[in-house]
């Protein structure tokens, strides 16, 4: 009795650590970056599917000098519009900032974008700070905001 009493207990205390660390996991240093580069990705070639599932609900996004602020159903709607899919996005110079079930990522995103020739290409350097959340098991962005800070055309 004392034998399977053990067992037991030990298996509750597996699967409660098993549990506790996939909650946790989605914030987590690793997992964070990760989910931040699949929104870079999405936002590039326009995944309205994934970015539905990956934006809170309330999600918000105050562009450069808030020119624009969106919200996700207006993101959503103009990326469903086909258009120029830049050559490549990504992140990088990432600090994390945790605050129990809450992250801040912050940094600097470079898009590249095609030229007319179709040979060359110009990048735009943003600075980002981009806030995701912990809702139930999964995590979601909530906000975005972005401050061009350098482009190669010089604009």
């Amino acid at each position: 009795m004392r034998k399977h009493r053990a067992i037991t207990m030990l298996l509750a205390a597996i699967s409660w650590s098993c549990s506790s660390q996939l909650h946790a996991d989605c914030l987590a240093p690793d997992a964070v970056l990760k989910l931040d580069a699949t929104y870079e990705e999405a936002l590039r070639i326009g995944d309205v599917k994934l970015l539905d599932s990956l934006l809170a609900p309330e999600y918000s996004w105050v562009h450069n000098l808030a020119s624009l602020t969106e919200d996700k159903t207006g993101l959503l709607a103009r990326l469903q519009k086909p258009g120029e899919i830049p050559k490549a996005r990504r992140s990088h110079d990432i600090r994390s900032h945790r605050l129990g079930d809450t992250v801040v990522l912050q940094g600097l995103s470079s898009v590249e974008k095609w030229n007319p020739d179709g040979k060359t290409y110009r990048t735009s350097r943003y600075q980002f700070m981009r806030t995701y959340v912990r809702v139930g098991e999964t995590c979601q962005l909530l906000g975005v905001q972005t401050m061009k800070v350098w482009s190669s055309d010089g604009q």
